[in-house]
């Protein structure tokens, strides 16, 4: 069960990576100083930002239960 949670953990890690790195910048921050700050004229938020919101924030419920259930199962061996 361990391993299990463990795998799935290192899965959503690299996963999340990915997803905040898709994220387009919103001013102000490192994506400003590499040129990722041009605006495309579009304004609002597209459909598939909000998509990538959504995936991002499920991945991430997803990584915060892993961690506390690798914690509980980890406290439970040791005692």
């Amino acid at each position: 069960m361990v391993l299990a949670f463990s795998i799935l953990l290192m899965m959503t890690s690299t996963l999340m990576i990915v997803l905040v790195l898709l994220h387009k910048g919103k001013g102000g921050g490192l994506s400003d100083m590499f040129g990722g700050g041009v605006s495309t004229g579009l304004g609002g938020s597209s459909t598939a930002e909000r998509n990538l919101d959504r995936i991002t924030i499920g991945t991430g419920v997803i990584w915060f239960l892993c961690v506390v259930a690798l914690g509980l199962l980890l406290k439970a061996q040791a005692g």
